[in-house]
């Protein structure tokens, strides 16, 4: 059975301005995009950092980057590693000031500006838009697992992995002042830190409320000063918005780390002097044994893989007719996200992808297009031994 790479997530040494994707979460519009060179308005915008640490930030709303808010593009001039007139790096990030994400970017890029964003999207948008210079996106956590809406974001936009880093999270359980644990009915927090906190949470009796992010849950406990509802941050969220913390590493186990990812316009180009870590993703046709040959031509070289994850394909009955089995449509089509240790400048890593082209061929097969470089190797040397040393 013939296999078909669907898309690589291996850097161009180009940088192209990809077409907006649709917001109807049709992957074929995806694959489409892929192989158009347009280019469309994309967007800008301007806003400053809330540092203040006290309960006056509870009423001085986070400038937060939604959509809606992003002005059209300014320029597509590559940026450089520092901002103009070497101002700091713009860093997007998921949710409000104080949220774990925040403290990821700031580790990511010491000394940046962080720049929060409402939604996942927003931050991609926000780079590809040339409002900011970085996105720093969670990808996985140690206890909650993978984070999907992400992977699938990969897919819809052309950013660039450039780098990869681990941060431990320790969440807390805020109140507001003279609010005690007994008092709690309900908890509000990220579903990621619900789930990080399920067993603590439980014990305590608390229903468990999911709203966008855990610094935005803090602020709402504190702005609507609600006595019987709790959140679920961290205590740099407890400190801009005015609350007592009530308990700290509420986290299942003590061991909580979620991986994020770097994303950038300009991809990095790959060597062989330091470890490099690469990622893929490819889809396969059914038949036994496939998936098993397709990660074999990196066990012949002896190339670890860190990650395997499947994603479903929404638009599988229409881009891959048939019946199953028990002769019913099918409706379950994979797409398979893979990390893996080795440089694209290295002989092994060349091969090993060689190999699995072959496999799949460079036909356009069931609607899937030849294999088109899109995003880049990720450097995560520093960055693993920025994490050991901790």
């Amino acid at each position: 059975m013939a296999a078909s790479l669907t898309r690589s997530l291996i850097s161009p040494l180009t940088s192209r301005t990809p077409a907006k994707p649709s917001r109807s979460d049709q992957a074929p519009q995806i694959l489409l995009c892929a192989r158009r060179r347009s280019c469309v308005s994309v967007r800008a915008s301007t806003f400053g950092n809330n540092n203040s640490s006290d309960g006056a930030a509870v009423s001085s709303a986070c400038n937060v980057l939604t959509q809606d808010s992003l002005p059209r593009r300014l320029t597509s001039a590559p940026v450089p590693n520092s901002g103009s007139g070497g101002s700091p790096l713009r860093v997007a990030y998921q949710g409000l000031c104080g949220a774990h994400s925040e403290s990821a970017a700031q580790k990511a890029y010491p000394n940046c500006e962080p720049v929060p964003c409402d939604q996942f999207e927003t931050a991609f948008e926000a780079v590809e838009g040339c409002s900011v210079d970085r996105a720093v996106l969670p990808i996985e956590n140690s206890l909650g697992g993978s984070i999907h809406r992400n992977y699938d974001l990969l897919l819809r936009h052309r950013l660039h992995i450039v780098g990869e880093i681990k941060y431990a999270v320790r969440h807390c359980l805020l109140a507001n002042q003279g609010v005690k644990v007994e008092h709690l009915k309900r908890v509000l927090s990220h579903p990621q830190a619900l789930a990080q906190c399920e067993h603590t949470l439980t014990r305590l009796g608390l229903v468990r409320e999911a709203v966008d992010d855990t610094a935005g849950a803090a602020k709402h406990v504190a702005l609507k000063k609600l006595e019987d509802t709790g959140a679920v941050a961290s205590s740099a969220a407890a400190e801009i918005y005015g609350l007592d913390i009530l308990a700290e590493d509420i986290q299942d186990a003590s061991l909580n780390v979620t991986r994020f990812l770097m994303l950038a316009r300009e991809p990095i180009i790959a060597g062989t002097d330091r470890p490099f870590k690469t990622s893929i993703v490819f889809s396969l046709e059914e038949g036994p044994g496939i998936l098993h040959k397709a990660l074999a031509v990196f066990a012949e070289r002896q190339i670890n893989l860190t990650k395997i994850e499947s994603r479903p394909m929404s638009w599988s009955s229409e881009r891959f007719p048939g019946l199953d089995a028990s002769g019913l449509q099918k409706c379950f089509h994979y797409l398979f996200y893979a990390d893996f240790e080795a440089s694209m400048a290295s002989d092994d890593a060349k091969r090993a992808l060689q190999d699995l082209e072959v496999m799949t061929g460079h036909e356009e097969k069931h609607g899937c297009f030849e294999p088109r470089p899109i995003l880049p190797t990720s450097d995560f040397a520093n960055v693993y031994q920025q994490f050991l040393q901790r």
